[in-house]
């Protein structure tokens, strides 16, 4: 809860240890902190009290009620013994945090009846507010809850973020705080003055400050200031958004995406993946489906041109890897006939992933000895592939494939010789919430194929690494062994 209480009275009922934490976080606040309790059993609870000026409501604040210093903690007054619904006037703040429920829940409950927020520490239910674990590194401050159900899961999360966010950036959000307005009237634009955060963010300026240099960070920031802006060059990103668990998912591609202006994004990138975005990143569907409402590619290609050349900073999202049956040597292609500046962020490709997923090691040495990823989405591609080479024993086959080819594919490896024997893996949805893995052999896909309620996106496994699923998966629902499923229907 981010609230500024600088000179506001804050009522804690309690005077032992917890009630202690939560009145340091207020001290440090600037809140005027008054205690409600039978006895203070912390000594630093007794300590600060005992410091307390003679009248709590005017020390320690300006003729305003602002807190003199930021840096100087709010006064604490044990001002009563017992709990009366009265002292919950002209307060801004309750905490309730005694070891008695039931004056728990008569603090909560007369707070409520005030219109005033509430925490009864250790009680989500019954609090109207939470006490997130926080990591400060004021003015940066950053906070994490759990909503109230796993407090020690968020602590855990705090020390993660404490490892990762050092001191440095209080003093470089101290420094960009004090040239906020120069820098406003410098860069009225809001898009300039994103891009010229990020600059100084990413470049000397904070990691002078991270040396502690400061004063030369200052005036490295007004060099940078004083320059003429260039006109925004615009660029393409081609990243790789994986299959869909938003965890696979490069660093790169996380930056890419964080600091894109247009993103031009697949059908099959998960929302989930979408949400790491900038929040103000201007978002463009251009998926393709069989038999359904497609964007021609080469409108796809007219979008990142016209955004490229308007400065803007664009990502082509695709799912999987761009460089994997994603048309992605096409689209840059395209960029460089034009000019356009591009990079690429590789993905986690589908093979890949369903096979990790499902628990299928697709060059186990003792099973294969190569693996091919081979695209059979349509029957004009499926003509053109080497199937007598495809069939061949001792190596896995990842298929990308849409659904209506699955009994296709089966018959032409049959009929080129390979085992109808062989085990075959359907991942459906791989590395996503709702995946679905079946297992069967070769000469069972038509059937399959017919019975099996298959979903896009499906890839297809065959070899005898497939069979492994049955006793190495370790993600989502086991496998379903479709002579299990045939017998039932």
């Amino acid at each position: 809860m981010f609230a500024d209480l600088h000179g506001r009275r804050v009522l804690v009922v309690g005077g032992g240890e917890v009630a202690e934490r939560k009145v340091r976080l207020l001290r440090e606040a600037g809140a005027r902190v008054e205690l409600v309790a039978r006895e203070l059993c912390s000594p630093e609870l007794a300590a600060w009290a005992a410091a307390a000026p003679a009248d709590p409501r005017v020390a320690g604040t300006d003729a305003h009620g602002a807190a003199e210093s930021d840096a100087a903690p709010g006064p604490v007054c044990w001002r009563a013994r017992e709990f009366e619904d009265a002292r919950l006037e002209g307060v801004a703040l309750v905490v309730a945090a005694t070891s008695d429920a039931a004056l728990n829940e008569r603090v909560a409950a007369a707070a409520r009846a005030r219109g005033l927020f509430c925490n009864v520490v250790d009680d989500a239910a019954r609090s109207g507010f939470i006490v997130p674990a926080i990591v400060d590194r004021s003015p940066l401050v950053i906070a994490i809850s759990s909503g109230g159900v796993a407090p020690v899961l968020a602590r855990l999360v705090r020390e993660r973020i404490e490892t990762l966010i050092d001191e440095s950036y209080g003093a470089l959000a101290r420094l960009l705080e004090a040239w906020r307005g120069r820098i406003r009237r410098a860069l009225p634009e809001v898009a300039a003055r994103r891009r010229f955060y990020e600059a100084a963010l990413h470049g000397r300026v904070a990691g002078l400050v991270r040396r502690r240099r400061n004063a030369a960070a200052d005036e490295e920031l007004g060099r940078a200031l004083a320059e003429p802006a260039a006109a925004p060059a615009g660029s393409v990103v081609l990243v790789g958004a994986g299959p869909g668990d938003p965890g696979l998912l490069t660093l790169n591609g996380l930056r890419a995406l964080q600091s894109a202006d247009v993103i031009l994004h697949d059908r099959l990138v998960s929302d989930e993946v979408l949400a790491l975005a900038r929040r103000d990143a201007t978002r463009i569907p251009v998926g393709k489906a069989a038999r359904a409402h497609s964007v021609p590619q080469e409108r796809i290609h007219a979008l990142m041109l016209e955004h490229a050349r308007a400065g803007r900073r664009v990502v082509r999202l695709k799912g999987g890897d761009p460089f994997v049956f994603g048309r992605g040597g096409e689209e840059l292609e395209f960029l460089a006939r034009h000019g356009i500046p591009f990079e690429v962020v590789p993905g986690v490709t589908a093979a890949l992933a369903c096979g990790a997923y499902a628990g299928v090691p697709l060059t186990h040495r003792d099973y294969a000895r190569s693996l091919s990823l081979v695209t059979a989405h349509c029957g004009e591609a499926a003509d053109g592939l080497d199937w007598a080479t495809l069939a061949r024993p001792g190596q896995t086959l990842a298929l990308y494939m849409g659904v209506a080819a699955l009994a296709s594919v089966g018959d032409r490896l049959v009929a080129h010789g390979r085992a109808a024997s062989t085990p075959v893996a359907i991942v459906e949805h791989g590395s996503r919430p709702d995946q679905r893995v079946t297992l069967a052999t070769l000469g069972e896909l038509a059937e399959v194929a017919r019975g099996g309620d298959v979903q896009s996106p499906a890839l297809l496994i065959v070899g005898e690494v497939a069979a492994l699923a049955g006793t190495l998966h370790w993600y989502g629902a086991p496998p379903r062994q479709w002579q299990a499923l045939r017998r039932v229907a």
